[in-house]
C-alpha cells in the first residue's frame, strides 16, 4: 500500500517507438504557453519535413572530409589504452577546418559502431537536416552505413563534433574532434596571433587528457608575441582555465567578446560542451603556462621551457561583467515569445527503472512541452536551476545571449553561448532570434542528465519529422 501510494504521479518515459512531433501528449499544453504538436504550418500551410532545411544541394562544396567512426581501443598519447571510440583512429577525431562562408561537407562512415551513430555540429548554427539528433533529423547511421552533412560555416570560431546517438555513451568514450572556422577576413579580425592552438579537454577512464594526450603540449613563440589558445571543454563537467600570466578572454562559444580586458588572478569556467578562446604573451624568457582543466598545461614561449604550476585562482571571471557592451542586434526588450524554463528533480521511471530524474517545467522527456516559435520571433527565456546538480544548458542550431543572471543585468560585452553553467538556485535570462527553421533540442550537456530526463526542444511552427526514437531504427539520441 506504501508502494502504492509513493508511485502515485511519478513522472516516466514512454515505453517504446515515439515521436518528438507528440511531446507531450494529449491535455499537456497547459504546461506552458505554445506547446505544439505538428501539424499545418502558419495560415495552414502543408507542414515542413526537417530533411528539407538543408544547404543548397546544387552549390559545390569548399571543404570535403571523410570521416570514418570505429568501435575499440583508444591509444592516450603518454597513458594508457581505453575501450572507446576514435574518428580516423583516433581520439580526439581530425579537427575539421574551414573559411567562414566555406560550405562544408561532411561524409560520415560507421565502420564499427554497434549501436550506429551520428554526428551533431555543436555550436555551429547548421541547417536543420545536418543536426545529427538520432530520431529527430536523422537515424543512426549503421554499421556500413553512411551519412552525409552539409552546411555553411557562417560563423568564425571554434566548435566541435560529436556522436548524438547514445551520446552519454559515445561522447564520454571519445567520439569527437574539434572544428575551427578562421574569419573570411582575417585582418579585419586584428592583428593575427604568433600561434593559434586547439586545447581540446577529455577524460579518459580518469586520464585527464588535452589534444587526446596526457602530456603538456609546448608552443613555441617569441618574446612578447601573443597565442591564441582555444579551448573546447568536450567533458561531462565545468572546466577551469587560468595562468600567472595575463589572459584576455577573446572569444566564448565561437563569439568575439567586445573589448576584452587582462585577466589577472581570476579563472575562466568553461561549461560541458563550451568553449573559450583566450590569448596570452610569451614571456621575456622560458615559458608561461595556460593551466586547462585542472591536470593539463599549454606552455607558451622558448622552445622546450615549461612554466612552474600556478595554483587555481580562487576567483571567477564573471562574463556577465566583462568587456564593454556592443548592439546585439535586436530587442530583447520586446519579445514575441516568453518561456519559463524551470529545471527541477522528481520520482520517475526511465526504461522501467524507477528512481529520481530531471524535469522541465516538472515534466520528464519526451513528456515536456516543446517550446513553440515562429520564424522572426524574438525569444526571451527564464532559465531557474531548482536543483543541488549545475546544469550546462545546451540550445542547439542557435546561441542566446545572456541578459541578466538572478535579476542583475548583464553590464559588459553581449555575452554570446550555446552551452551555459547554470548553478544551484541560479537562474538567467536569455534571448535569442529564431532565424533557424527546424526542430531543435535544448538539453543539459552533462548527458547522463540528458538520458534520464532533462531534454526539451525548440520546434518552429510548422516543422515535422518521420524520424522516431526507440522505433526499428534504434534511434537513441542521448
Amino acid at each position: 500500500m506504501a508502494v502504492g501510494a509513493v508511485a502515485y504521479g511519478w513522472s516516466g518515459t514512454l515505453v517504446g517507438e515515439y515521436s518528438v512531433m507528440d511531446m507531450g501528449g494529449p491535455g499537456h499544453a497547459a504546461a506552458h504557453a505554445g506547446h505544439l504538436t505538428g501539424g499545418a504550418g502558419a495560415g495552414g500551410a502543408a507542414p515542413v519535413d526537417v530533411t528539407t532545411l538543408a544547404a543548397a544541394a546544387d552549390r559545390p562544396a569548399d571543404v570535403r572530409v571523410r570521416l570514418v567512426a570505429r568501435e575499440g581501443r583508444v591509444e592516450v598519447t603518454g597513458g594508457r589504452p581505453v575501450d572507446g571510440y576514435t574518428v580516423n583512429g583516433t581520439s580526439p577525431g581530425p579537427t575539421v577546418r574551414a573559411r567562414q562562408g566555406d560550405l562544408v561537407e561532411v561524409e560520415l562512415v560507421n565502420a564499427s559502431v554497434t549501436d550506429g551513430t551520428t554526428l551533431h555540429w555543436h555550436g555551429i548554427d547548421v541547417p536543420n537536416a545536418a543536426d545529427g539528433v538520432a530520431g529527430v533529423t536523422q537515424d543512426a547511421v549503421p554499421v556500413g552505413g553512411r551519412h552525409v552533412y552539409r552546411f555553411v560555416a557562417q560563423d568564425a570560431g571554434t566548435y566541435w563534433y560529436h556522436s548524438h546517438q547514445v551520446s552519454h555513451e559515445q561522447v564520454r568514450r571519445g567520439l569527437l574532434g574539434a572544428v575551427v572556422v578562421e574569419p573570411r577576413d582575417p585582418a579585419g579580425a586584428g592583428p593575427p596571433p604568433a600561434a593559434d592552438v586547439l586545447a581540446v579537454l577529455h577524460v579518459y577512464e580518469g586520464q585527464h587528457t588535452v589534444n587526446g594526450g596526457v602530456r603538456d603540449p609546448h608552443v613555441a613563440a617569441a618574446p612578447g608575441a601573443t597565442v591564441r589558445v582555444r579551448v573546447v571543454n568536450t567533458d561531462q563537467g565545468t572546466a577551469a582555465v587560468w595562468s600567472a600570466a595575463p589572459l584576455r578572454v577573446v572569444a566564448t562559444d565561437g563569439h568575439d567578446v567586445h573589448a576584452p580586458a587582462e585577466v589577472v588572478g581570476r579563472k575562466i569556467l568553461v561549461p560541458a560542451g563550451g568553449r573559450v578562446d583566450v590569448t596570452v604573451r610569451a614571456p621575456a624568457e622560458g615559458a608561461v603556462g595556460v593551466h586547462v582543466g585542472g591536470a593539463r598545461t599549454v606552455h607558451v614561449g622558448a622552445p622546450g621551457a615549461t612554466a612552474p604550476r600556478a595554483p587555481q585562482a580562487a576567483e571567477t571571471l564573471d562574463l556577465l561583467r566583462y568587456g564593454e557592451p556592443a548592439p546585439v542586434g535586436f530587442d530583447p526588450a520586446a519579445p514575441d515569445r516568453r518561456y519559463d524554463y524551470a529545471i527541477g528533480r522528481r520520482p520517475g521511471v526511465v526504461d522501467g527503472r524507477p528512481g529520481m530524474y530531471w524535469t522541465v517545467n516538472g515534466r520528464m522527456f519526451p513528456h515536456v512541452p516543446a517550446f513553440e516559435v515562429e520564424e522572426g520571433d524574438v525569444v526571451r527565456v527564464h532559465v531557474a536551476n531548482r536543483t543541488s546538480a549545475v546544469h550546462p544548458m545546451h540550445l542547439h542550431g542557435h546561441h542566446v545571449v545572456v541578459l541578466a543572471r538572478d535579476g542583475e543585468p548583464a553590464s559588459g560585452s553581449p555575452w554570446w553561448v550555446d552551452s551555459l553553467d547554470v548553478h544551484p538556485g541560479e537562474s538567467y535570462d536569455v534571448a535569442f532570434v529564431a532565424d533557424n527553421p527546424g526542430i531543435w533540442m535544448d538539453h543539459c550537456h552533462t548527458l547522463s542528465h540528458a538520458v534520464e530526463g532533462l531534454v526539451a526542444h525548440v520546434m518552429y511552427r510548422g516543422m515535422t519529422t518521420s524520424f522516431t526514437v526507440d522505433g526499428e531504427a534504434a534511434n537513441h539520441p542521448e
